[in-house]
């Protein structure tokens, strides 16, 4: 349930672009929609709007509920709201559902103008960098010059930083949450086979499985399930599981034992209930392919020269996907080039998902970052 400073009931709405968008891969599109949501309001000088971007499973659903669906619960409602952290007594909040996604932008699941059919396999990759530039067209729309702050966290804080690369005039804050400039090789292979779970279901059908009116569940169950593992900290999977037994005694089969087999399963089956594989194959690469440094021959320091962005980072203690070591690499870049940059490593249980959860200490140092932003 949304607490009791919710923005209340919302309800998302969609942007069409009729101009083609020129992609990172080289392929174009010809046109699309962006379907987003708005918080608070917007002020005479345009200048106190705030950007949302979601990391790999979220959506524009950022805050408030549905009129017709009350447990539909925005993904950061304990963030986002009048009085909280992200105040929209201040601020005017954008959440949108990044081009390729499944929540009803343009992705795998819409029609390709050109055939009149589903893209499915054939709907291009996308890059962090493509999404940027998606969401300066959706900045445009509203006619929002210049971002007070672009916020996010985990594949979310990858797009803030990308922000202030690619429209370093057009953003005065950016804040980078649980994320890193680049993925290591272990999260690429930790993606890799999430990927080979999805493509090697029978019922992926090359991408095309729209077609055959199937959903490679199987496959996207067990990539979710994958995943979860690397969200959570061995520590707290020890809190909330342990060895705890689902029946109380041994079963001896290959059914469920532990509850924290139950735990992942239920993940999974809920997951594969509402995602896209192709979106969740694109995404994940759109991760892999992430790397600022990658123009400057590794040099990260060189990448962040265009940043003019005033910057607030935080990683978490427990954090081993996103370790607070691959923060401190975008701080020490940042202060080589004199940027301004507020860092905080936060002491939290939770692992990588300690970026969606209500700490105290946490929610206070972005209240403080956020407050001292003039408008």
């Amino acid at each position: 349930m949304p607490s009791e400073s919710s923005v209340g009931v919302v309800a998302p709405q969609r942007a069409h672009f009729s101009l083609p968008l020129a992609l990172k891969s080289g392929a174009r599109l010809p046109c699309f929609d962006l379907v987003y949501e708005t918080y608070g309001t917007l002020n005479a000088e345009r200048s106190n709007a705030v950007l949302v971007c979601h990391a790999l499973s979220g959506s524009h659903h950022v805050a408030g509920i549905y009129a017709d669906d009350a447990e539909n619960v925005g993904w950061w409602d304990n963030l986002v709201g009048p009085g909280k952290p992200l105040d929209t007594r201040k601020f005017f909040v954008v959440g949108v559902n990044n081009l390729g996604g499944c929540y009803g932008s343009t992705g795998p699941l819409s029609a390709n103008p050109e055939t009149g059919k589903r893209y499915g396999a054939d709907f291009p990759l996308v890059t962090v960098e493509d999404w940027v530039a998606a969401q300066a067209r959706l900045a445009d729309h509203l006619a929002i010059e210049t971002w007070a702050a672009v916020i996010g966290g985990s594949l979310g804080g990858m797009q803030a930083l990308a922000w202030s690369l690619q429209f370093p005039q057009r953003v005065r804050h950016a804040m980078v949450i649980a994320s890193a400039p680049k993925l290591s090789a272990q999260n690429i292979a930790f993606n890799e086979v999430a990927r080979q779970a999805i493509t090697s279901d029978p019922d992926f059908h090359g991408g095309n499985y729209a077609e055959h009116g199937v959903v490679p569940s199987r496959g996207l169950r067990l990539a979710r399930m994958v995943g979860h593992i690397t969200y959570l900290s061995d520590s707290q999977m020890a809190e909330k599981f342990g060895r705890q037994l689902r029946h109380g005694e041994h079963k001896f089969s290959y059914d469920v034992d532990f509850e924290i087999e139950s735990y992942l399963r239920y993940q999974g089956n809920k997951f594969a209930s509402y995602f896209d594989a192709n979106t969740y194959l694109m995404t994940t690469k759109a991760l892999d392919y992430f790397d600022p440094a990658f123009a400057c021959e590794g040099n990260l320091a060189a990448a962040l020269v265009p940043a003019k962005a005033s910057f607030f980072v935080a990683s978490f203690s427990t954090d081993w996907r996103f370790a607070p070591a691959r923060s401190r690499e975008i701080v020490f870049a940042l202060l080589h080039n004199r940027r301004h940059v507020v860092y905080a490593e936060i002491e939290c249980d939770a692992g990588h998902d300690s970026f969606l959860l209500d700490d105290p200490h946490y929610h206070a140092l972005v209240r403080a970052y956020l407050e001292n932003i003039v408008v």
